[in-house]
């Protein structure tokens, strides 16, 4: 390894640390002044609220899938049926969790 090489990973290495050292007294200056607006977040939505949510984008969804499959709609039924029950889970467990 070079002279140079060891003088560059030096300055990398400073460059990093100050960084470093930048970023977290940011945070930590900028966390007080941000207690106020987390502590007025609410609970949010919840899952019961999101399951019919989560079902009509699902439908909605799946409306729009079917329209744009053309001729291939009776092939694929058994795929969108299966793919339909994962879609709704996870769109409303993203939905309770999210809002």
């Amino acid at each position: 390894m070079a002279s140079g090489d060891r003088g560059d990973l030096k300055l990398l290495a400073i460059a990093l640390l100050l960084a470093v050292l930048l970023l977290s007294a940011a945070v930590a200056f900028l966390l007080p002044a941000a207690a106020p607006l987390i502590a007025s977040l609410n609970a949010g939505m919840g899952l019961k609220a999101a399951v019919p949510w989560g079902f009509g984008v699902t439908v909605g969804l799946f409306v729009l899938f079917a329209l744009v499959a053309g001729d291939s709609l009776i092939g694929e039924i058994q795929f969108m049926l299966g793919s339909f029950f994962a879609f709704f889970l996870v769109l409303t467990l993203l939905l309770a969790w999210v809002f």
